[in-house]
């Protein structure tokens, strides 16, 4: 009972000493506010970009040409090859006919084309079409999949999707670095204004200790006002993250320039990525209080 009444009048000072030092207080929520953006706007980008890396990798294809003339046995055996692939996930064979009606479904012209050709006289090739567990590893399965015997020709996009696949990923590991060194800029702001703040209430500390306020009493609401701090200071991003990031989707439809670069739904993310932004503000708030407390003040 008594720990929980410390805890309230903790609780209670940390708001007063917001409100009684508003100079600092607001320069250090203005200072956490424009941070948290940046680190808002930094998750977001990189939620989005591994979004856009999954969605590649599921539509990635190998598509595999069978040599004209080559038996259903052969066939068969071919696909046993494949199969025994490691990196093969998934895989459908589609013969020349198949492929030759998917093809008229598409166009009238391949329609109009198509029409006479019969299942002597159609020059498509039998086709597997070929899944991959990892995407960094579909050149080297494709490779393997050219070396087997009956295989005519192998197509997965080469080049354009290895260098797209490649920047995405790049781009998704600078973004995860950009929010990391925020956070820990963050962290140092706060320390420093905690500091100014510290230092102008350090007769008020000096006092508390003389009549034999324990650290735990002192230190309590510094750590509470920090967490007061990065929770107020959370408040804009968090408003940008819920109305500014649906407002975005809506605009575009779903996807930035094509379909293949989806973003991903508000809902639930946005809720996620808003608990991501307060829970970083109101722990960095707590670590940069905690750290100005116990380096500066020596308690």
């Amino acid at each position: 009972m008594k720990l929980f009444r410390m805890l309230l009048r903790s609780i209670r000072d940390a708001f007063k000493s917001v409100f009684r030092n508003f100079s600092l207080s607001l320069a250090s929520i203005s200072c956490i506010t424009i941070t948290l953006i940046i680190v808002a706007l930094s998750i977001l980008a990189s939620f989005n970009v591994e979004n856009f890396t999954k969605e590649i990798e599921k539509d990635m294809t190998i598509v595999v040409f069978v040599d004209n003339g080559t038996s259903e046995k052969k066939i068969d055996e071919l696909e046993e090859q494949i199969k025994k692939l490691s990196n093969v996930d998934s895989y459908v064979f589609k013969g020349k006919e198949t492929v030759k009606a998917e093809m008229q479904e598409e166009s009238d012209i391949f329609k109009a084309i198509m029409t006479e050709w019969n299942e002597e006289n159609n020059p498509l090739k039998d086709t597997f079409q070929v899944k991959v567990k990892e995407i960094a590893k579909i050149s080297e399965t494709a490779k393997k999949i050219k070396s087997l015997d009956g295989v005519s020709v192998v197509r997965y996009g080469e080049g354009m999707v290895d260098q797209m696949v490649t920047a995405f990923q790049s781009i998704e590991k600078v973004a995860y670095g950009i929010v990391i060194a925020l956070v820990v800029v963050t962290v140092f702001l706060i320390i420093n204004t905690i500091k100014l703040t510290i230092f102008s209430r350090k007769r008020e500390i000096s006092i508390m200790r003389l009549v034999g306020a324990s650290n735990f009493t002192i230190k309590t609401p510094f750590i509470i006002e920090g967490m007061v701090l990065g929770l107020i200071g959370s408040i804009i991003p968090v408003c940008l993250v819920l109305f500014g990031y649906l407002a975005f989707y809506q605009y575009f439809n779903g996807y930035l320039y094509s379909k293949l670069i989806q973003l991903i739904a508000p809902e639930p993310f946005i809720y996620m990525v808003s608990l991501m932004v307060i829970g970083i503000g109101i722990l960095v708030g707590m670590i940069g209080s905690a750290s100005a407390v116990r380096k500066y003040l020596k308690v």
